[in-house]
């Protein structure tokens, strides 16, 4: 990639618009864009100042495109650290080709993927967990996610890891200065101290390591798995949880022939909800496949609620108790919530009988009327315990990225090496190899140690224009 030329594309959303903006930056951007726009006070956009606002025209030859806003950041103070033009049109498409193409014949390259901040990255404007986090920004669809990557946008995550590498690189160079005196036997790192800062960072990696789990949900949403018999209201059930007719709603069993998802955020987390066909034998080919999904399903889920109609559990209690264990037991690291519907038909006291029935099941019993929408409201909450939420009420940093979680993982395995060697007395020169290889995974995460097949493959990811 060409990093000393200048790049144009569209910055906001395709399609016709209000507004869209045309980003330009490099190291021509001003004159470029200069060479075709008239301001109506006849100023010369090469002399203004950073960081204003002019109006005017942008032209080709005679002929006016559009009347514009250009906005002017010089020098170094802009999004991607080199001078950066944002023009300001008016959103139709067609307004929005023109002056683009009229930027390529002066000169211009259209931008790659991700392009603008990388050169923010490269150019020492953020690191690269930092230009990560950008992307995350932009796709977070919900107050947690968002609240994640602003977090890390701001530096909170690579601010830590920043702080532990800068620490273990200190050590580090007295550990290597020790191999120039290695004839000498002298000691110049306290292994005292050394001993206590690799246990903090192994403390640290774990929390980081740990917040993954919690992290990963948060970014990809909370997948739950509504199954049990045909006819028991799964697809009222999800009809009222998002509150709107979403499935189809008979009293014809097996009417879910296949899988019906749909997303719902409930104080801010994102959940994934799956209708599934019943789960029952039937000679029906299409039914059954339907219900091979359900399965399928159920694996890829990670809550399951388990459906039950009130007046066939009080006929059949014994039966469907055997049910649940089946699943529970088929999928014992999955959250069960076993949801008895259609309460409203049964008595104060044959809801207590249920309740005793399922008692020793070792899973979450919730009571509903999906039709009624009694117990919606108690049965998302039920749903949000399962998240953790307690670091992201806190503040703390949550990891939501994989390459960053592989890095944490891998740096945590070279500093559980150099604990074993400073337990063992190993050599300095031996535990030297083990600190540079955890400092080296460090790096990677904030940037300080790249490639461009990396950077190839993380900016790939991000629209063109940011």
């Amino acid at each position: 990639m060409i990093l000393n030329d200048t790049i144009v594309a569209l910055a906001s959303a395709s399609g016709a618009g209000a507004i869209a903006v045309i980003r330009v930056s490099g190291p021509n951007a001003i004159n470029m864009v200069a060479n075709v726009f008239n301001s109506i006070k006849g100023k010369d956009l090469t002399k203004q100042k950073s960081h204003t606002l002019h109006l005017g025209y942008i032209v080709d030859n005679e002929k006016i495109i559009d009347q514009v806003l250009v906005s002017l950041f010089k020098g170094t103070n802009s999004y991607t650290g080199e001078p950066t033009v944002e023009i300001s049109c008016h959103g139709s498409t067609y307004i929005q080709q023109q002056i683009l193409q009229l930027l390529l014949r002066n000169g211009c390259r259209m931008a790659t993927a991700g392009e603008f901040t990388m050169r923010s990255f490269l150019n020492g404007k953020m690191d690269l967990s930092q230009a990560e986090a950008v992307a995350d920004l932009i796709a977070s669809d919900n107050e947690a996610s968002h609240q994640i990557a602003m977090q890390q946008m701001r530096g909170g995550f690579s601010n830590e890891i920043a702080k532990l590498r800068e620490e273990l690189l200190n050590f580090a160079s007295l550990i290597e200065l020790e191999l120039d005196f290695s004839e000498e036997d002298v000691e110049f790192a306290d292994r005292t101290a050394f001993r206590t800062l690799v246990n903090r960072i192994q403390f640290v990696l774990k929390r980081l390591i740990d917040s993954f789990a919690v992290g990963n949900v948060i970014k990809n949403g909370i997948p739950v798995a509504i199954v049990g018999e045909p006819n028991v209201g799964k697809s009222t059930l999800l009809n009222a949880l998002l509150n709107e007719e979403r499935a189809i709603v008979s009293d014809i069993a097996g009417t879910t022939r296949d899988t019906i998802e749909d997303e719902l955020v409930i104080n801010g987390i994102g959940f994934r909800f799956i209708d599934t066909a019943g789960i029952r034998e039937t000679t029906d080919v299409v039914e059954h496949i339907g219900i091979q999904k359900t399965f399928e399903k159920i694996e890829q889920a990670q809550v399951v609620m388990y459906l039950f109609e009130s007046l066939k559990f009080k006929e059949q209690g014994d039966a469907y108790v055997v049910e649940i264990e089946k699943i529970k037991n088929k999928y014992p690291q999955k959250p069960l919530v076993v949801v008895v519907n259609k309460i409203d038909l049964l008595s104060e006291a044959e809801i207590t009988e249920i309740a005793k029935k399922l008692g020793n099941l070792n899973s979450v019993l919730q009571t509903i009327s999906a039709k009624n929408k009694f117990g919606i409201d108690a049965l998302k909450n039920q749903l949000l315990e399962f998240v953790n939420t307690g670091a992201l009420r806190n503040n703390e940093t949550i990891v939501t990225n994989t390459r960053h979680y592989d890095s944490l993982i891998k740096a945590l395995e070279e500093i559980q090496k150099v604990q074993y060697a400073l337990d063992a007395n190993v050599p300095a020169d031996l535990m030297a190899i083990d600190i540079r290889q955890a400092l080296y995974y460090f790096g990677e995460i904030t940037g300080e140690v790249t490639n461009d097949e990396l950077l190839g493959n993380i900016f790939a990811n991000f629209c063109i224009g940011k």
